[in-house]
């Protein structure tokens, strides 16, 4: 990284044990929505809108590869 690079985003504080990061997705827009499913409940809780481009960071700071896709 060069002297005025972008700093790595932190990651997301989440328990892997109760918490499944998710994406949900509209499909009339393709709208997607992140965040967390409670995996005691079902629960999808909300954490931003994002593109596709939000997206990849979103997993990144995850630290996960493969998300789930809600519809």
């Amino acid at each position: 990284m060069g002297l005025f690079g972008k700093k790595a985003p932190a990651p997301l504080p989440y328990d892997p044990d109760k918490q499944q990061p998710a994406v949900r997705r509209s499909i009339c827009t393709g709208e997607m929505t992140v965040g967390f499913i409670d995996l005691q409940t079902g629960k999808f809780h909300e954490l931003m809108r994002v593109d596709a481009s939000g997206l990849e960071d979103f997993k990144r700071r995850c630290r996960v590869e493969n998300i789930k896709t809600i519809y």
